[in-house]
């Protein structure tokens, strides 16, 4: 089922109105898993750092042995192709993504000759700047490299981040704050996570559990420009219990305050709305 309306489909070289199909049942893909995709935004006529999304992407299949067809710089024209058919008031999802189609003679590695690719658009409002959530905690964790592809925007990842929300919802939270192998915060169920103590920032380190997003790095860059520090560290839950302020980073809706983890609440603060409108600010005059 689809998250949003609206929805456009590039597909075999050409864009169609609708979710159409794009996969067979006996895809390696639709089976074995191997598909991977990036997340953009298009919103107040913009697209930040669209063509990031669209290296990643590449990235992302190539971490998964799945041969990457396009150039990040062929979506990017793509993707604005498509989107001429939205207002220029809509906010829309942009999703690149690419997946094997055949297998090798064991069928579980991806033969590099055949890869499936497209590209679907669906309108997805943006939550309004009031919007936030409350974070639990979740006995469910980030894999290690040696575990799984954490390397890349890959499908098969999902199913873990599923059970952390569907366990957190199950005790009045919407999101969970999540930890590494370690036991260390390593971000959200759903995105990279920041913390607010004293005036400065902290967010936890990249330690190849989790990806260190494109949204992240850009409000890394915007409030270090603004004159704020900010803190790549090893974070615990004792230091987010001791946070003045919480708020979550992510592409589908830039920045998201938290008023609460467990029992402890926080206010919306200085700081989470400031990085909200450094991003725009940002993303309008780029």
């Amino acid at each position: 089922m689809a998250t949003g309306t609206n929805i456009r489909t590039y597909f075999n070289g050409t864009w169609h109105d609708g979710d159409v199909a794009i996969m067979r049942a006996a895809d390696h893909g639709a089976w074995l898993g191997s598909g991977v995709f990036d997340g953009a935004r298009y919103a107040h006529d913009v697209a930040p750092d669209l063509l990031a999304h669209c290296e990643r992407v590449n990235r992302s299949a190539k971490a998964l042995m799945v041969t990457p067809t396009m150039r990040a710089e062929e979506m990017v024209q793509i993707v604005w192709d498509g989107l001429q058919a939205y207002p220029k008031d809509a906010a829309v999802y942009i999703r690149p993504m690419y997946w094997a189609i055949d297998g090798d003679q064991t069928a579980i590695v991806p033969k590099a000759d055949k890869t499936g690719f497209a590209i679907s658009l669906e309108e997805i409002p943006l939550a309004p700047d009031t919007a936030s959530v409350t974070l639990g905690k979740t006995r469910f964790r980030r894999p290690v490299l040696e575990d799984a592809v954490v390397n890349a925007k890959a499908g098969c990842l999902y199913p873990n981040n599923a059970r952390m929300l569907a366990e957190v919802r199950a005790r009045g939270f919407q999101n969970a704050l999540v930890t590494d192998a370690m036991g260390n915060v390593a971000e959200s169920a759903t995105s990279n996570v920041f913390m607010v103590k004293d005036g400065e920032v902290f967010t936890p380190i990249p330690n190849g559990t989790f990806l260190a997003g494109i949204t992240r790095s850009r409000h890394m860059t915007n409030l270090r420009a603004d004159g704020t520090k900010v803190h790549e560290t090893v974070l615990t839950f004792a230091d987010f219990k001791d946070a003045d302020e919480v708020f979550l980073s992510g592409n589908m809706q830039k920045v998201t305050a938290v008023t609460g983890f467990e029992d402890i609440s926080y206010q919306v603060g200085p700081v989470t709305r400031r990085v909200r409108d450094l991003y725009w600010d940002w993303a309008r005059s780029a």
